[in-house]
């Protein structure tokens, strides 16, 4: 049901990969997309992202890294084992792919909510626009709710 949407560019130098804040912008995106390919449960890769973003400028420190993994029950090890797989390419390629469904779906503006496959909301400049569906909190969760299947355990 994640995805996340990172308002950059796939380029032609360097490792292919702009990040409007910079290398360690770049970095936290890979780890928080890791954390949702290893722990699919967004109660817990989402509770990783809020812990990050709620200290953005300490990203990629790996003190934090370890802190909000611990928190919220992810493997530090496992994370940096998938941000380095094949020598970074793997985590890289996570980024691009993201940076693309960002680019086709239009998105121009951070925060966008998406849910589904359509833009829920907009918040720019301390304002919500572009609203669909309601406008509070509850509203985005009664969507959420509407359009979530729990995993099968017969998956498993």
């Amino acid at each position: 049901m994640y995805t996340d949407h990172s308002l950059h560019s796939v380029t032609n130098h360097d490792d292919g990969v702009d990040c409007m804040h910079g290398p360690q912008e770049c970095l936290g995106n890979m780890l928080e997309l890791c954390a949702a390919r290893q722990y699919p449960d967004p109660k817990i890769y989402l509770g990783f992202t809020m812990c990050l973003s709620n200290q953005y400028e300490d990203i990629p420190s790996k003190e934090l890294v370890q802190e909000c993994a611990l928190e919220h029950g992810i493997s530090f090890d496992k994370l940096n084992e998938c941000a380095n797989a094949d020598s970074g390419a793997l985590g890289l390629d996570m980024l691009r792919t993201s940076f693309n469904r960002t680019s086709a779906l239009g998105i121009k503006k951070s925060c966008t909510v998406t849910v589904g496959d359509g833009i829920f909301a907009v918040r720019d400049g301390g304002e919500w626009t572009d609203l669909r569906n309601g406008s509070s909190a509850a509203d985005l969760v009664a969507e959420v709710n509407r359009l979530y299947s729990p995993p099968s355990y017969s998956d498993w």
